[in-house]
């Protein structure tokens, strides 16, 4: 176990002459520095030689006390690093940062100098929906950890020492072997390996129907009638109850089956003609929906029973999946006053991970024409961002939203207070930045966001106008990508679209043009936010 123990000391020390130009410098008004630590390193050569370099915000300098007898400290500069000889052992190494009016901060922390490997390696791995991990680690032993995340070649480790939590973001979807190292000062390591999948999730889309026309088991847009579990005791699965940018959202792993039970009090969906549900998946190659009604003696095995279930081959993955299922299509389910129990299975067995939400019995009703709730609100940093239109950043200049060429058109209203751009009798619309091109040489992704209530088909092109900056410019170097996607209507569809899936466009450091296109042909309204390259 390394424990670390902060102090911060106040104490009267004159380290600078203030001269007449600079008295107006109110020094006493800085903080004590914070988050004082070191990352100590140690020779793989059973010689004892260990790196410390000290850590903390707001320090000016930084003294290193070895902790082995050594009366006077080293000084550090931040950013540098002081090499020590240790004998084996265990050694309380004290680091203070100080600032330039005296005030201190201390932090005492234990290392670990042994020729032995290290023993009792456990490594803890955590994956977020925005692509992230964090990794931790504790052993006996080891001096200190290192870490591959194994989406690069020739890829340089990251160290860490016990007790450090260490975030990485990866730039796409998909599973990778995280490899994990405890080092001590002989030759002899100890590792751990593990596959992590990361995804990088947005809210399901917002369900387009009136609560009077649904029955809602789970869902933020609707008022839940009671579910008595979502994870039955005989369910082959692990349930996870999360938020993805603050909507409620069901995460199942290692799923082979899981049960959903509302014996307590079954739904009656005899004036019900769907289901529905929402759901997303990395891995899975099939997903079954099973409904079953207990009857009228509401008991299972009562002798009245009945069910059926409805298999989904080949769902799409990394998107969600939006599932509405006609209830006459579950022909064995011949009566629906008592619905008991949901079962959802994956594939492949028992390793498939499987998000859920918007689970609901609809009748169709009227649906809306127009959205009510504002698109997701986008939690990307902005640093990571190239944003053209959206309120959650700072947009770029984008010379028009509708080119004299197009055949559209373009209104600017609010949804729920929030700006967004209404296309109506749509065939095609242009966006142009031919003044400001677009360099998204190192953004990976570009998102929109699309609401509409009658589009069959929604196009999207990306242009770059090439070195020359001119549209068909001399020579010429445009380059184009066209894309064609089936929204679900009546509710905001979250576009994530990784750049190399524009195949033709070959480069991405002029951007001029992003072209709106799709069915039916000029009669198409589609509603459009938070339009951004991000990385």
């Amino acid at each position: 176990m390394k424990k670390v123990i902060v102090f911060s000391i106040i104490f009267l020390n004159v380290l600078l002459g203030c001269s007449d130009e600079n008295s107006d410098v109110n020094l006493d008004a800085l903080e004590a520095p914070t988050n004082i630590s070191a990352l100590m390193t140690v020779k793989q050569d059973n010689s004892g030689k260990v790196t410390i370099t000290p850590k903390g915000e707001g320090v000016t300098r930084f003294e290193v006390f070895y902790g082995d007898g050594t009366v006077e400290p080293a000084y550090v500069v931040p950013g540098n690093s002081v090499t020590h000889n240790y004998l084996e052992g265990v050694y309380q190494v004290k680091i203070v940062g100080s600032t330039v009016n005296g005030k201190r901060t201390e932090a005492i922390q234990e290392l670990t100098v042994s020729f032995l490997p290290p023993t009792n390696l456990n490594v803890t791995l955590t994956t977020g929906t925005n692509l992230s991990v964090n990794v931790s680690a504790t052993a006996n032993l080891e001096t200190y950890f290192q870490v591959y995340f194994g989406d690069v070649t020739n890829e340089v480790p990251v160290s860490f020492m016990e007790g450090e939590v260490v975030n990485h973001v990866y730039a796409v979807s998909g599973t990778y072997l995280v490899r994990v190292v405890a080092l001590s000062g002989g030759v002899a390591t100890t590792e751990y390996t593990e596959n992590v999948s990361v995804t990088n999730l947005l809210p399901a889309p917002t369900p387009p129907w009136p609560s009077t026309n649904v029955i809602s088991m789970f869902s933020d847009s609707y008022t839940n009638v009671p579910v008595d579990t979502w994870r039955t005791s005989w369910s082959q699965a692990n349930l996870e109850d999360i938020s993805i940018s603050g909507n409620a959202t069901k995460k199942y792993t290692s799923l082979n089956f899981v049960g959903i039970e509302a014996t307590t009090s079954p739904i009656n969906a005899t004036a019900m003609t769907y289901f529905h549900t929402d759901i997303w998946s990395s891995d899975f190659t099939q997903f079954k929906v099973k409904l079953v009604d207990f009857g009228a003696n509401a008991v299972f095995g009562g002798g009245d029973d009945v069910e059926h279930e409805i298999t989904i081959n080949s769902p799409a993955q990394n998107t969600w999946v939006s599932l509405d299922l006609p209830l006459s299509s579950f022909t064995g389910l011949t009566t629906r006053a008592h619905i008991a129990q949901l079962i959802y299975v994956g594939a492949p067995s028992g390793t498939t991970t499987v998000y859920v939400d918007n689970v609901y019995f609809y009748n169709l009703g009227a649906p809306p024409t127009t959205p009510t709730a504002a698109a997701p609100t986008p939690t990307l940093p902005a640093g990571n961002v190239i944003s053209m239109f959206s309120n959650a950043y700072t947009n770029v200049p984008v010379d028009t939203w509708r080119t004299s060429w197009s055949a559209a058109t373009l209104t600017d209203v609010q949804v729920a207070g929030n700006d967004t751009k209404k296309y109506t009798s749509l065939n095609f619309v242009g966006v142009e930045t031919v003044a400001s091109q677009i360099n998204a040489s190192s953004m990976t992704h570009f998102h929109v966001d699309v609401w509409t209530p009658n589009m069959t088909a929604f196009r999207i092109k990306l242009v770059d106008f090439g070195a020359n900056g001119a549209y068909q410019g001399a020579p010429n170097d445009d380059t184009e990508h066209e894309l064609t996607f089936t929204p679900t209507q009546s509710g905001w569809n979250s576009y994530d679209i990784p750049l190399s899936d524009f195949t033709g466009l070959l480069n991405r450091s002029h951007i001029a043009q992003l072209i709106f296109s799709g069915n039916p042909s000029g009669a198409g309204t589609v509603y459009i936010d938070n339009v951004y390259f991000h990385n």
